[in-house]
């Protein structure tokens, strides 16, 4: 399906199901935000890498406006539901602050994998336990997702959207488990090297070498 959207970008990679807080200033979202909200309307948030606007992002919708100042900014609550994909930029619309996208929706895989799933959790944990990271997961391990898992694991934005771009749920968790297995043993290995700094100097209790 083909649609008009309106967007706002940020540099940051949301995920469908994830919830996201936002504080709305600039007067052209102050405005997105006020008429998706009156009329219920989803908007679109693409991920800005470096200086340009990427072809991906995700809808979000309004779930609560938490708070709006005298000025007229606001705080909101949203949530992901989809990924898009950009047909067509439409940076001035008539009448309006904010710009738009044509765009359509890809077919997206997100049925769970229990197995892959908590073999990657498992993996996420260690990297935490490592980083001195406590996170506790509010889902059930046999309903997670990919999209539940990457924002704990250590990945850049540049990664985060590669694996926003992947429509395929084995797709996703493959990505993940690639990452931690490269990132994790990196990590032990740099506080193995802590370790022997901070031991250097030291009386060190070592056994001798037997060369019979």
């Amino acid at each position: 399906m083909i649609n008009f959207i309106p967007i706002f970008p940020l540099e940051l990679v949301v995920y469908p199901g994830e919830e996201l807080n936002l504080h709305i200033f600039e007067p052209r979202y102050k405005e997105l935000i006020t008429e998706c909200f009156a009329e219920a309307k989803s908007f679109g948030i693409p991920t800005v890498l470096g200086d340009r606007v990427a072809e991906t992002g995700t809808m979000v919708e309004i779930t609560e406006i938490v708070q709006v100042y005298e000025d007229g900014r606001m705080d909101i609550k949203t949530r992901g539901t989809k990924v898009f994909q950009v047909l067509e930029m439409i940076e001035q619309i008539p009448d309006k602050l904010y710009s738009g996208a044509i765009v359509n929706y890809p077919n997206n895989d997100t049925m769970a994998k229990p197995f892959l799933s908590f073999k990657i959790l498992d993996s996420v944990y260690i990297l935490h336990r490592l980083l001195n990271v406590t996170k506790k997961f509010q889902q059930k391990v046999a309903e997670m997702l990919s999209y539940d898992m990457a924002h704990h694991a250590g990945l850049s934005l540049k990664e985060e959207y590669e694996l926003l771009c992947l429509l395929q749920e084995d797709q996703r968790l493959e990505f993940l488990r690639r990452h931690l297995e490269k990132v994790i043993p990196v990590i032990e290995g740099m506080e193995q090297l802590k370790e022997r700094i901070a031991i250097n100097g030291s009386f060190k209790k070592i056994t001798g070498y037997n060369l019979n």
